[in-house]
């Protein structure tokens, strides 16, 4: 890893057409610009490691297909009366 140190208004170079500008510091916080073709994809690296965690977890999930056959609200898939809504419809009858 590679540490810097700059001011406001310096900047550093990436590569050819990679430029990132420190553009303010207060206290704790450090506002950058940056300048890049636009695709190359620029996220922060919370958003990065969430996609991440959220493929994962998503991997040993159901399809959703099979969560909505579960459920009975699959179109073109006939709904079933669980048993004790039945005795429930026959005794009001």
């Amino acid at each position: 890893m590679l540490i810097l140190q700059r001011k406001p208004g310096e900047s550093l170079v990436i590569g050819e057409d990679i430029s990132i500008t420190v553009v303010s510091v207060d206290g704790g916080r450090v506002r950058l610009a940056i300048s890049a073709p636009q695709d190359v994809p620029i996220l922060r690296s919370e958003l990065v490691d969430a996609t991440a965690a959220n493929r994962d977890s998503a991997a040993g999930e159901a399809a959703p297909a099979e969560l909505l056959n579960l459920f009975g609200s699959n179109p073109g898939h006939s709904r079933q009366t669980p048993p004790s809504a039945k005795k429930n419809q026959e005794k009001e009858v």
